[in-house]
């Protein structure tokens, strides 16, 4: 987020015209990436992350933890950077001994929720608010599992289904791009409410906000008029899936996208149910989105789209214009949206 940056709208984007925006926000002190807000777990997003006894991939490798696997995290600290990455020195403290470079691991927390009984007749978007959850094909606990959906992403429900035989209350989500539905233990299921998906800053006239991303310093920075409200880390896309440089607009959004090139690729396949709060400003697919697939933020990793820490992309997507009223899974609006600047 914006670490007291005191930089005008038009002196931010003369900076970024002529290449100085990286050697400025160091001096400034905002030369390292922010990882996603520090939590009390961290889900393992690849197999094979080193524990390490201090902070330095130069450190003694104590361990090899698996894919998936949560750890419980004592604090954040700084060390090394990152083999291809400058402006991420954050690794994270294990509960036990050691250190992980943050960058592999994904921030979650385990919060079990009370069953919803009754949804509206268009249903609610709810979001997995534990490390990760099984869907299953039908609503019982021994039914046969479908995919993992894990901590932050977001999913559209249909329904609430009471299985009586077994006491036990799941939500039935639509996969948008499976065309098929699947089940989740409600507990494992946060529904989000009508007041998180209000417009953020309604009184600023849709012209006075920009969106600017700059691809050297893979920053994404907001303004109202002059001001500067928001800046942050990204990830852009990777050579070869490039993010689109020039002016576009935030026409169309999902709070929820099942994203794959599966069918139009034989490698770098990537298969992600639930992105969540996707605000698209391209009509080839690019979108400024929520990650819950890595967390090293300020290297090249996506392919197209900026990846952002949930909480700022979801920040993105009610801040941005066309607002998606809460009974919509989805809305297109050319003309309508908030102006996107890619240099």
């Amino acid at each position: 987020m914006i670490k007291n940056i005191q930089l005008s709208r038009r002196d931010f984007l003369k900076i970024s015209a002529s290449g100085a925006l990286a050697f400025v926000l160091s001096e400034m002190g905002f030369d390292r990436a922010l990882a996603a807000p520090p939590a009390s777990q961290g889900r393992i997003t690849w197999s094979g992350i080193p524990l390490y006894d201090a902070p330095t991939f130069k450190a003694n490798e104590l361990h090899l933890f698996g894919i998936d696997k949560v750890i419980s995290l004592k604090a954040e600290v700084q060390g090394d950077e990152s083999f291809g990455n400058s402006f991420n020195r954050i690794w994270y403290e294990v509960d036990g001994g050691g250190y992980v470079f943050s960058g592999g691991i994904q921030p979650v927390e385990t919060n079990y929720q009370k069953a919803v009984y009754e949804i509206p007749e268009a249903g609610q978007l709810g979001e997995i608010c534990v490390p990760m959850s099984l869907t299953h094909l039908a609503p019982y606990t021994y039914a046969k599992n479908g995919h993992r959906l894990y901590y932050g992403s977001t999913h559209w429900i249909k329904r609430v289904v009471v299985t009586r035989e077994e006491k036990s209350v799941w939500y039935e989500i639509f996969d948008d791009e499976l065309k098929k539905s699947f089940y989740v233990p409600s507990f494992n299921m946060r529904l989000i409410p009508d007041d998180e998906l209000t417009m953020l800053s309604p009184q600023v006239p849709a012209a006075d906000k920009l969106i600017h991303i700059d691809i050297a310093t893979q920053m994404v920075t907001a303004f109202e008029g002059e001001k500067m409200v928001l800046s942050a880390r990204c990830s852009s896309g990777q050579r070869g899936t490039d993010t689109p440089k020039g002016e576009f607009s935030t026409f169309h959004k999902w709070p929820s996208r099942h994203m794959t090139n599966q069918g139009d690729a034989v490698q770098n396949v990537y298969n992600l149910p639930g992105v969540p709060w996707c605000s698209f400003f391209t009509g080839m697919g690019h979108a400024i989105h929520g990650t819950y697939w890595h967390n090293d933020y300020g290297r090249p990793r996506s392919h197209g789209c900026i990846n952002l820490p949930s909480e700022l992309s979801k920040w993105i997507y009610r801040w941005s214009n066309p607002l998606v009223p809460p009974e919509e899974d989805y809305l297109n609006l050319p003309g309508a949206g908030t102006r996107v600047l890619v240099v």
